[in-house]
Formats: structure tokens, sequence, C-alpha cells
């Protein structure tokens, strides 16, 4: 059984940043939003969910409607994708489908494995499930679902893209998130995030020990880009009688593997990717 999703990030953007970096956030912001509403969102919904002023929405909206990537439909007066959108998301499924790239490791890891498998890819200081394979095994771990953004840090994928993370980069998305963690993560605090990163970077791999869901262990390692950015990560989840040491190593090793393969097939696509000169 898979499961899959195409999604962006939705986060707003620092209400500290100014200037035109800020607008172009907000737009984006906007933007995302959107594509997230389907058929349409009124104007109403997107003050409300965003935290803007009306007037600003407004604003924004209407630089959008510009660039042909909303329209506003005559009679709902709702917004919705524009064409251009259409076309901007066509170019982006041809270059960096992801989830079509890693499609062959998950069904390898959850056949071999027997467990679920997972894609979670990196938003900002957030990891998303972007995928998730299961395995033959006949009781299954529900600790994941396809959709679910939660701060770096929170599961073994999740917890692997922040432990490969640049020390200055990983303290920022800890920042960034210390009040969802103290708020919506009552099992985890910054300061046992930490000690979970400095773990993972020691033994080489991300363990998360039932922190999410009793019993439901996850053990996950990070995926890079040709140029080094940690991108996301494949992770395998099971109960946790099922990921004993020893089955640690047999895992890590499949895991290990297959992000190889990823990476070497994401680097091979690259060239055939790039426009021509």
């Amino acid at each position: 059984m898979r499961d899959t999703i195409h999604t962006m990030d939705t986060t707003l953007p620092d209400p500290d940043s100014r200037g035109g970096a800020q607008s172009v956030d907000r737009a984006l912001a906007l933007l995302s939003r959107i594509s997230r509403a389907g058929r349409g969102v009124s104007i109403g919904t997107l003050v409300a969910e965003t935290g803007l002023s009306r007037p600003t929405v407004r604003r924004l909206l209407l630089a959008l409607i510009r660039a042909g990537l909303v329209e506003q439909d005559e009679t709902s007066r709702d917004y919705a994708l524009g064409p251009e959108a259409y076309l901007v998301g066509v170019m982006a499924q041809r270059r960096f489908d992801l989830v079509d790239l890693a499609i062959d490791s998950l069904v390898k890891l959850s056949e071999i494995s027997g467990d679920t498998s997972f894609l979670t890819l990196r938003r900002g200081a957030h990891g998303v499930c972007m995928h998730r394979e299961d395995g033959d095994f006949p009781i299954r771990t529900q600790a994941l679902q396809v959709g679910d953004r939660h701060p770096l840090g929170i599961g073994a994928g999740s917890l692997a893209i922040l432990a490969a993370l640049g020390a200055e980069e990983a303290e920022a998305a800890l920042a960034q998130n210390a009040c969802a963690l103290s708020s919506h993560y009552p099992s985890y605090s910054v300061a046992l995030v930490r000690t979970l990163v400095a773990e993972t970077r020691a033994r080489g791999y991300a363990l998360n020990p039932g922190l999410n869901v009793a019993n439901s262990w996850g053990i996950g390692v990070p995926l890079r880009a040709p140029g080094g950015a940690v991108i996301g990560a494949f992770s395998i989840a099971a109960l946790d009688v099922r990921l004993g040491p020893d089955r640690q190593r047999e895992l890590v090793t499949l895991l290990t593997r297959q992000a190889a393969t990823f990476e070497a097939r994401f680097a091979r696509r690259l060239p055939a990717m790039a426009p021509a000169g």
C-alpha cells in the first residue's frame, strides 16, 4: 500500500522581517494557501488564516493576479490558482518530482524489511511526510501519515534531517520551533532534541524510541542533493520489538544503500533537466 502527497511549505514568514523580502514571503505564503484550498478561497478566509490586514492581503492578491499566478472568480469572488501557476507546477513536477525518484527505493525498503518506509522532505524548519510505503508485516505503525508536518527533530526522518544540518542551521531551526515544541509536543523539549541530534550524529543514524507514539519506533538517514544540501530523509517505522540493536544495524545498512541509490538517481536526472543553452 502506498500513499503520496505533493505539497509546499505554507509557513508564514517571520513577522520581524522587513521590506521587499517580507512582501515576497507573504505573497508566496498566500499562493501556497490558495493552492491548498482547491476550488477557491475567499479574501476573508485568507485574512483570518494569515493574520494580515485585509488591505495587505488585497494588495498581495492583486500582484499575484497581475503575474497570472492567481485569478478571481467573477461570480463567487473567490481566489484560485491562475494559468501561470499551472505552468509553473508542470515545470516543477518535471524537474523536481522527488517522490517519483524515491518510489523504487521505498518499495524495496518495505519489501525487504516488511515494515513501513517513509519519504520525508524538508520544508524550512519542518519535515513533511510525502510518501509512505507499507510492508507486509500485519501490524503497522500509524504514527506518521502522508501530509503530516512536524518541526525538524520530531520523528526519525525529521531528526535525521536536523542532525545532518550544520550546527548553526540546526540551532536556527530549533529556535524557530521552540514554541511549537513546548505547546504541541509534550514528549519533547529543545534540550531533548539537542540531545537526540548529538546522539544521531555520534551513532550515524536517527532513532526515535517511541517518543511520538508508544511502542512505535523509527530509524532514519538523511538524503542530500548533488550539491550536498539536505533535502529529506528515508525512514522505517516498526514496533519496538522489531527494532532491537541487531535489526537497527541491518536496517541502517538497507536505508543507507537506498539513500545512495536515490542520490545517484537524482544526480543523473539533473543534467537532463537543465534547459538548453
